[in-house]
């Protein structure tokens, strides 16, 4: 059971997608268990840009030129994350602060537009801050939907001055 409620119930291509990028990322995520995601990709047409937080496509990065590239990030992020002592549910924090309601598709692709924008509260008073934004892109393969790459790590909204 999902956190978060599917916005797309009536359209099975986009919920599916949305489905794979929400709660099962966010529950591999928080379990660090890649392997409950490993088969949402398509290996060997994958590639992660690394937006750097900048807003100017000149600052962006070829961070991720393998799977295994961001399958070891992904790892390393989430084992870094289950060292913080968070005072709520981390995972309903997540779920409050993700947005994914914008997913074009056209034919066998589709780019779904992920935004992060809220806080999860931690143990000692301060905030975990999530606030960024992902464009994922996606393929059908074999009648399902599969992640060839994206670009993230991106500021949220795009020209906020802290980008700048």
């Amino acid at each position: 059971m999902s956190l978060s409620t599917n916005p797309f119930p009536n359209d099975p291509d986009r919920s599916d997608i949305w489905t794979m990028l929400v709660p099962r990322d966010i529950a591999a995520y928080l379990a660090a268990d890649w392997s409950m995601v490993a088969g949402d990709f398509v290996v060997d047409d994958f590639v992660g840009i690394n937006g750097n937080k900048n807003d100017n496509p000149d600052g962006w990065t070829i961070s991720f030129p393998t799977l295994e590239n961001y399958r070891d990030e992904w790892l390393r992020q989430a084992h870094e994350g289950q060292k913080q002592s968070y005072a709520e549910d981390v995972e309903a924090g997540i779920h409050r602060a993700t947005s994914l309601t914008e997913i074009e598709i056209s034919g066998d692709r589709a780019i779904a537009h992920k935004k992060f924008n809220g806080e999860i509260k931690l143990t000692d008073g301060g905030v975990d801050r999530l606030n960024w934004q992902t464009l994922y892109f996606c393929r059908k393969v074999a009648g399902q939907w599969k992640l060839t790459g994206f670009v993230g790590y991106l500021p949220y909204p795009m020209g906020s001055p802290a980008s700048r």
